[in-house]
């Protein structure tokens, strides 16, 4: 049965497995995520191995799985190719593109989009520049991560004006995008100060599987979504507290 594209609530925290783990490995994560959703009260975006999305869909109840990319076919022929269609039967609610291990044109990603608004599949986009950011902003998805391609894994962070001037450019041309940064985190701090700085979400991947412990990592990262929350009400709060 399909459902609705899913609303994602602000600010959101994104993990991605890639491959740093497998198998088991990847459900025990999710369990572990699936729980610290409930308990910060935070959507949490799991980006998922294809082999791991029924089951990983199967035993959790607040995670927004997410495919890591699909093919634009139509249910027939095409084998090995991967069918938006069983990726949506499978649990997935959402899709990855353009990421720099899996580039694609933007004719490429505009057929994405397209075939994934024909599902309410949730668009998630990458770009590794502002210039990208743009160009995909006017294709409209729902989410863009402009990471820089040179961060990706390094476990250095985009700087400060780099996120003021991406949010700024991306939301110029559509305010209705949601844009996250992931490039380089590897501290729940990282991930404040960008909420803070005006990303809707934050993420990692190899930020929290190739720490020392990835569950105490996620913890902390996942409790700074929930703390840039709360200070931005906190604050909203104070503003309309000095109007009236």
């Amino acid at each position: 049965m399909f459902h609705i594209k899913v609303k994602i609530r602000t600010p959101y925290f994104e993990v991605g497995v890639k491959n740093y783990v497998y198998g088991d490995k990847v459900l025990e994560m999710a369990k572990f995520l699936d729980e610290a959703s409930a308990r910060h009260d935070v959507d949490i975006l799991y980006i998922v191995p294809y082999t791991e999305i029924r089951r990983v869909a199967e035993q959790t109840k607040h995670l927004i799985i997410i495919a890591p990319y699909m093919d634009t076919l139509k249910p027939g022929r095409g084998i090995a190719d991967v069918l938006p269609e069983a990726l949506k039967a499978a649990g997935a609610q959402g899709v990855l593109m353009n990421h720099c291990e899996r580039p694609m044109t933007l004719s490429a990603i505009r057929k994405t989009i397209e075939r994934a608004n024909e599902l309410d599949l949730l668009t998630f986009a990458c770009a590794d520049s502002v210039a990208e950011a743009r160009a995909i902003a006017e294709l409209h998805p729902d989410i863009i991560n402009p990471e820089p391609t040179d961060l990706i894994g390094s476990g250095n962070a985009s700087d400060m004006g780099y996120v003021m001037e991406v949010v700024n450019a991306i939301r110029t041309i559509d305010a209705g995008i949601l844009v996250e940064q992931a490039a380089g985190i590897t501290r729940g701090q990282q991930v404040y100060d960008f909420i803070l700085a005006g990303s809707d979400g934050a993420g990692a991947g190899s930020g929290i599987f190739l720490a020392a412990d990835p569950y105490e990592t996620a913890e902390e990262m996942i409790a700074s979504v929930r703390r840039a929350r709360d200070d931005m009400d906190s604050q909203r709060e104070k503003q309309q507290g000095g109007r009236t």
